[in-house]
């Protein structure tokens, strides 16, 4: 099947298009799951809630634009929510004038794999990480962010300066 004929199938409510819809994207799911999640067993959660919020609002789905886009924003969104639910950010602070960062040695980025790169951005504190997701992966604005998260804009720059001067000091220790 096709894309275009999963998406109807989906519809349809068939579950062998469901089955392969699912089979298709799941890793790729997954890996948004694991940004934003702490463990694996709560990155397979929101795989499993994102897939039923997926099922349940394919319908709305007309077409334009990527699937695959319409997919990862329900998932983002799903994290998002656990995220809040969880008071993940409680920790955050506000702050004024947010600190400059050094001049990043991206040498060191060069000398690692995009794996090693993803397991040094998961082992960030939960705040530093979503907002880092957010802006540096999914491309949401700092106004966005503060929205979806409930923080304010300074907050979220902030959280994003600690997030890139932590991932700085650990590629310095590589």
């Amino acid at each position: 099947m096709n894309e275009t004929q999963l998406i109807e199938g989906c519809k349809q409510h068939n579950p062998k298009a469901q089955k392969a819809l699912y089979d298709t994207y799941a890793r790729k799911m997954m890996s948004v799951c694991l940004r934003y999640g702490s463990n694996r067993e709560t990155a397979e959660d929101l795989l499993q809630e994102g897939f039923i919020k997926v099922f349940s609002a394919i319908g709305s789905f007309e077409g334009s634009g990527s699937f695959e886009g319409w997919m990862r924003r329900i998932f983002v969104n799903t994290a998002l929510e656990y995220l809040r639910k969880n008071d993940i950010l409680k920790e955050s602070v506000e702050i004024d004038n947010t600190e400059v960062l050094q001049e990043v040695d991206y040498s060191a980025i060069e000398r690692i794999s995009a794996d090693e790169l993803m397991e040094l951005i998961a082992e960030l504190p939960p705040g530093f990480r979503t907002v880092f997701n957010m802006f540096v992966i999914e491309g949401y604005s700092h106004k966005e962010i503060g929205d979806a998260l409930g923080i304010t804009e300074s907050t979220s720059r902030s959280q994003l300066t600690r997030a890139k001067r932590l991932l700085q000091k650990k590629l310095e220790e590589l």
